[in-house]
C-alpha cells in the first residue's frame, strides 16, 4: 500500500529558509551542495568521524552521513546550529543584495 505524503503543519514551511531559490540561480541544490561539503570539511578538520560528531550532537551517524550528502537538500537550521555548537562554531545566515555580484559563502 503506497504511503500518503506527509504535509506540513498549518503556518509552518517544510523547506529550510536557506534553500529559497536565488533568482540568478534556478537550482537551490547549489547551496545545499556547499552546505554538505562545508559540514564534511569542518568535521574532518575537527578530527571527528561521523559517529563521533553524531554522539556530540545527539543523533546518529546515518543522519550526519545524510547531511554531508551533496544531494541532500533538507538541512534544518536547528540541526546546523547543533552541529556548529558541537564544533565550537556558530551558524550565520546572510541576506545579500541581488545586485551584489561578488560570490559569498
Amino acid at each position: 500500500m503506497p504511503r500518503k505524503p506527509k504535509t506540513a503543519s498549518p503556518g509552518r514551511s517544510r523547506q529550510p529558509a536557506w534553500t529559497v531559490k536565488n533568482p540568478s540561480s534556478s537550482d537551490p541544490a547549489i547551496t545545499a551542495d556547499k552546505v554538505a561539503r562545508h559540514l564534511c570539511v569542518l568535521r574532518t578538520e575537527a578530527g571527528l568521524t561521523q559517529r563521533e560528531l553524531a554522539d556530540l550532537v545527539g543523533t546518529t551517524a546515518s543522519v550526519i552521513c545524510r547531511l554531508e550528502d551533496v544531494g541532500y537538500e533538507k538541512h534544518s537550521l536547528a540541526m546546523l546550529r547543533r552541529i556548529a555548537a558541537a564544533l565550537g562554531r556558530r551558524v550565520e545566515v546572510r541576506f545579500v543584495s541581488l545586485s551584489d555580484s561578488s560570490t559569498r559563502s
